[in-house]
């Protein structure tokens, strides 16, 4: 078969097909008495293989090293393939994420275009005090759209760039509450925590919800950043994981804090109370544990936790005696 046959049944050019004979992918079986390209049927198989390694994105060299070496094993090409197709796909998300960013901030011109990918960039930076750069000139009218501020936000492992990124991003109004709450979703625990923290930041005692939900995530420093900032806002809700803070000894006491500031209506001072005193009774619960949970009945007013302190007084553990005892002394100087 010529090649003007083969080019229109194998759908490659004849342009094509001499390249692949150039590489050394190809080879005609033989040549006509005029000297022209002579293809068999091995030949057009060999063909048809080649298009399909190439479909597959497979270089050409590469293809060649298919077909010709006999130990060539098909599991590690289609591996590193996938690998490769990953990093592509990838690349290219970014891409279209940054370019969905600076089309979200509506360039006025190329200077504004400019502008958004140098901060973007610098927000990318491996470098700390570059990010932190950039974070600060966003209070100057730097035009960057609320969904860069919190994707920042929420991957910025530097506490002093986070706090600059939260500041800028609570300067953008409302709009980055909703994108921060589906942080609140995300597989990584540093990105919840970082969720939390901004949020707390946004809704400045306002809005509750979005933190509530974070007072169920699996993660103790998540669920204990939520509780002690619903603590703050007067939150029932906060009171069994602060008491788990207490438990855990994971900032005790300013989860004991927490716990006094709702206590100041006397039903729920009871509930706080009785919370505190289940815990103290239970086997399972540590010498230390017992402790801490003795020291925050300290601010705990009402009949349930004097009753318990009195108890506590006579405690085998003597330290939790000693600390009720002296509790008790305090109270009742008051």
């Amino acid at each position: 078969m010529l090649i003007g046959d083969v080019a229109r049944r194998s759908g490659v050019s004849a342009r094509m097909l001499r390249h692949y004979e150039s590489l050394g992918l190809l080879r005609p079986t033989g040549r006509t008495g005029a000297g022209y390209r002579e293809y068999s049927g091995e030949d057009i198989r060999r063909i048809f293989h080649i298009e399909s390694l190439r479909s597959l994105g497979l270089p050409l060299r590469e293809v060649k090293r298919a077909l010709d070496d006999p130990g060539f094993r098909p599991a590690e090409l289609v591996d590193d393939l996938v690998r490769r197709t990953r990093e592509r796909i990838a690349a290219e998300t970014e891409l279209l994420a940054r370019l969905g960013r600076i089309a979200a901030a509506e360039p006025a011109g190329w200077e504004d275009v400019l502008q958004i990918v140098a901060i973007l960039q610098d927000l990318g930076s491996e470098n700390a005090g570059r990010r932190q750069r950039a974070a600060l000139s966003l209070g100057e009218e730097v035009p960057l759209p609320v969904e860069a501020l919190v994707e920042a936000v929420l991957n910025e492992p530097d506490p002093n760039v986070a706090g600059a990124l939260r500041w800028a991003l609570a300067q953008s109004g409302e709009g980055g509450l909703a994108l921060l709450a589906e942080g609140l979703a995300a597989p990584a625990a540093e990105v919840r925590e970082r969720a939390v923290r901004a949020i707390v930041e946004m809704t400045d005692g306002g809005a509750t919800a979005p933190l509530r939900d974070a007072l169920a995530d699996p993660d103790r420093a998540v669920r204990g950043h939520a509780a002690l900032a619903l603590g703050a806002r007067g939150v029932a809700d906060a009171v069994p994981a602060l008491i788990d803070m207490v438990v855990e000894g994971a900032n005790d006491t300013d989860a004991a804090d927490a716990l006094s500031t709702l206590s100041s209506d006397p039903a729920s001072a009871e509930r706080i109370a009785a919370g505190l005193v289940d815990l103290l009774a239970r086997a399972s619960t540590g010498s230390a544990a017992r402790r801490r949970l003795t020291q925050a009945l300290a601010d705990i007013p009402g009949e349930t936790a004097s009753r318990a302190l009195a108890e506590l007084s006579h405690d085998e553990d003597r330290a939790v005696a000693l600390t009720a005892t002296y509790i008790l002394k305090l109270r009742n100087a008051h």
